[in-house]
């Protein structure tokens, strides 16, 4: 006789029927050990005497699963990401695949697939971040803002910046604007759009660009404040200056996460311009809301 792979939980199963059939334990105590009712004891030990110990074993071992996707659709799925989609996450080309080829997978099961072929490194083999710092409980509370230089439009133009305006208890984005560069007068017209939008916050958090900070320590007038601070200051506005990139970590994910989802829907779109893609931003930034913001503590 071959060898019969089984469960502990099955043989466990095996080792009570055992016992209940030689008389050494009541049914009653075997479906309380078991956790079965007597109907299934019943059932179980018929089995059990009728085919021995090998009927107890899960009829389904050694089977297809009946949710298994054929190897057929699991290639063509990475035939269409590596021809379409190479650089993009298991997130991302799951969404792709579903609303430009109508081919529907789980984005886990895509990324195990992704894994196993070699085209997706798992997390454990990315680098690690800073652990993020507590969310603020009320939405609009404190806002963190940055400028994000990269080539938004890949080799289609030049790099330019994009500032993102991010609500800490919800990461919702609150603006988004392509601009040269970070400058006074492009934070002005950005801040003009979110005040019109939301109102005023109780802060801002930013990094120590000299929009913000008077980094000379000799600065003479204007309480060593900025243009920008002072327009915050008489709108009653605090500013604060992160000490390091990672203390302000919510923005900064967030420009890890649009210089990879953002860049490639441009791409998608045939977008190459600043214009253009301020056009495109509203729509991308719902969309990004709806799928990625978080519930304030607080309302």
């Amino acid at each position: 006789m071959g060898w019969v792979m089984m469960s502990e939980r099955e043989l466990n199963r095996v080792e009570v029927l055992a016992q209940v059939d030689d008389g050494r334990l009541s049914v009653d105590n075997a479906a309380n050990m078991l956790d079965l009712t007597r109907r299934q004891i019943f059932r179980l030990l018929k089995r059990y005497r009728q085919d021995g110990a090998s009927a107890i074993r899960h009829k389904a071992r050694g089977k297809s699963p009946n949710n298994l996707i054929h190897q057929a659709k699991r290639d063509y799925a990475l035939g269409l990401i590596k021809e379409n989609y190479p650089d993009f996450g298991p997130t991302l080309a799951a969404e792709m695949l579903a609303e430009h080829h109508g081919f529907r997978v789980s984005r886990e099961t895509l990324r195990k697939w992704m894994q196993d072929d070699g085209i997706w490194l798992p997390r454990k083999q990315r680098r690690r971040f800073h652990q993020p710092s507590l969310r603020r409980e009320c939405f609009g509370e404190l806002i963190q803002i940055d400028g994000s230089d990269h080539r938004w439009f890949e080799d289609r133009n030049k790099p330019c910046t994009l500032l993102v305006f991010i609500d800490d208890a919800t990461s919702t984005l609150m603006e988004l604007r392509f601009v040269k560069s970070e400058s006074t007068f492009s934070y002005f017209e950005a801040l003009e759009n979110y005040l019109l939008a939301y109102g005023r916050p109780v802060a801002f958090y930013s990094d120590k660009h000299t929009v913000f900070r008077v980094a000379k320590d000799d600065a003479k007038g204007g309480a060593r404040m900025t243009q920008f601070g002072r327009a915050l200051n008489a709108l009653n506005v605090e500013i604060l200056c992160a000490n390091s990139s990672q203390a302000k970590g919510r923005v900064e994910r967030a420009n890890r996460t649009l210089q990879d989802r953002l860049v490639k829907e441009l791409r998608l779109a045939g977008i190459s311009d600043m214009e253009a893609g301020n056009a495109y931003l509203q729509g991308f930034r719902e969309r990004f809301n709806a799928q990625f913001a978080k519930v304030a503590r607080f309302a």
